[in-house]
């Protein structure tokens, strides 16, 4: 009977601690991989964050391209590699705004001369064929775009606080290039800029 009971105990302890083990091991594993996978997740957050911006539409100065509660995609790096063309779609700090950004259209580049009468736009004395836009400019002007800076106008060219308005966006300001639209779903499309904007021949 000793010798039984022994044998009982003894054969119970190893089979108990095995177990404990493994089920604290369970727990530990558990706890690294969800602290792995929050790490990578910020990780990705974070690099994601510092490649694009998520920008919503406020107002009409982009009708018809871009409507009020649209939600951009915005490449921060576009610029880092090379240079804003003409048509492309840009986020920019606002001017003598620190807390807020604008969203327009670069027509003008660094040394070119815009001119804008009887309802068309110039760039260096060539007429811009522009079927986007909301209507015809009622304003006129003539402007000599610095080095460093841009003229940007928005689409709805009379509804639109610009270049026209305000003068130039300097190249520091930029924020980033609008890449496509991804919300609502119904309304997404990605913002293409060579060919929209060219010379009249």
């Amino acid at each position: 009977m000793l010798d039984d009971l022994q044998s009982e105990q003894t054969s119970a302890y190893p089979a108990d601690q095995p177990g404990s083990k493994s089920k604290r091991s369970g727990c530990l594993g558990f706890f690294i991989d969800t602290i792995e996978t929050i790490l990578l997740a910020l990780v990705l957050f974070l690099a994601i964050n510092a490649l694009s911006a998520r920008v919503r539409v406020e107002n009409v100065s982009m009708l018809p391209t871009l409507k009020p509660g649209e939600f951009l995609l915005v490449n921060r790096v576009a610029y880092k590699f090379g240079e804003p063309s003409i048509g492309d779609i840009i986020v920019f700090h606002a001017p003598g705004v620190s807390d807020m950004d604008y969203i327009k259209r670069v027509i003008g580049l660094p040394g070119d001369q815009v001119r804008i009468s009887d309802g068309i736009v110039y760039v260096n004395n060539q007429p811009l064929y522009e079927p986007f836009i909301a209507e015809a400019p009622r304003y006129g002007g003539t402007w000599d775009v610095p080095l460093g800076e841009y003229f940007v106008l928005g689409d709805n060219r009379n509804n639109s606080s610009d270049s026209h308005m305000w003068g130039f966006v300097p190249r520091e300001d930029i924020v980033g290039r609008a890449l496509f639209i991804y919300w609502p779903l119904s309304e997404a499309t990605i913002l293409r800029s060579p060919g929209i904007v060219q010379a009249v021949h």
